[in-house]
Order: C-alpha cells, then sequence, then structure tokens
C-alpha cells in the first residue's frame, strides 16, 4: 500500500519590512529595488505557507505616510494576527537583557518572541541589522532554546525563495 507525504505547510511569521518593501514606490536605488522585486515573488508564494502577523506589525505599519500606511494595511488584510502576551514580552526581555537585540529596539525583540512562542517555523524579514543578523542569532536562539521553545528560522524573502527571484 502506497501512501503519500503530505506537503508541510509551514508557519510563517511576516515582520513589518516585508510589508514595507511590498507597497513602497519603485526605488531608484539598486539593492532596493533588488529587495522589492524579491518580496514581490516572495507575496506571490504565500498561498503555500500558513502567514501570520502580531499586533506589532498592525501598529508599525500604520505609522507614516498615510497613503502607504493604508497600501501596507490592505495587504495584511485577512491573515491571522497573533497577540503580544505577557510569555512573549517576558522572551523579548531576556533577548534584551542577553544582548542578543539592543534595548533600544524592543520592537525587534518583541517580533522575535511572539514568532517563538507562537511556533512559527520561519520569520521572514529584511532587518538584517537586529534580526537576520549572524552575529547574533545563535544569541537569540539559545535563550528562547533555555525557554523551551523552538527557535523560528529567521530568512530574508531571496533566502526563502532561492534563485526565483
Amino acid at each position: 500500500m502506497h501512501s503519500e507525504l503530505e506537503k508541510t505547510r509551514y508557519r510563517i511569521y511576516i515582520e513589518t519590512s516585508i510589508v514595507s518593501y511590498l507597497v513602497a514606490r519603485q526605488s531608484r536605488d539598486v539593492i532596493i529595488a533588488g529587495h522589492q522585486l524579491a518580496t514581490q515573488v516572495f507575496w506571490d508564494m504565500l498561498t503555500e505557507f500558513e502567514v501570520y502577523l502580531s499586533d506589532m506589525v498592525l501598529q508599525e505599519v500604520s505609522k507614516g505616510d498615510p497613503e502607504q500606511a493604508q497600501l501596507r494595511l490592505q495587504a495584511l488584510t485577512g491573515f491571522p494576527v497573533l497577540e503580544i502576551d505577557d510569555e512573549a514580552r517576558n522572551i523579548a526581555d531576556q533577548l534584551i537583557a542577553g544582548k542578543a537585540v539592543p534595548k533600544n529596539c524592543p520592537e525587534d525583540a518583541l517580533h522575535i518572541a511572539v514568532a517563538a512562542v507562537n511556533g512559527m517555523d520561519i520569520m521572514v524579514t529584511w532587518n538584517f541589522k537586529h534580526i537576520n543578523n549572524p552575529l547574533t542569532k545563535a544569541k537569540m536562539r539559545q535563550i528562547i532554546e533555555n525557554q523551551g521553545y523552538a527557535f523560528p528560522e529567521i530568512c530574508s524573502p531571496d533566502e526563502l525563495t532561492g534563485d526565483q527571484t
């Protein structure tokens, strides 16, 4: 008897920078334009994943230029929103105390903590400074795993989509 293995639908947390690149006006800067293209390719693949965001993402995308904020909010319509609970706040505080995330970037720590506490497989971000940083990921992983949670794989859209851009 032959049984087919069901394709895994990864649980993905989308951090604020993703939707910002998605709806931003086309950039003339070649690097930013590349990020915008990679983000669009990734966005077109979202049906392959279980996609989540958090209250914090909605708060952050609501700021700035009102027209762009509206476009960002519209792009996120329909995705489940994860709450920022006390456990996520506690882990975010530990990420900061453990110097995995700078104390002046509590939002970044909360994004990571919310993704971990809610069992996300992957967190997608363009934030290479404080989130998708190979120099701090080991600290992040240790802190989160010491609290009994799996550390989500953190990557950029182009890392996730491979050579499809």
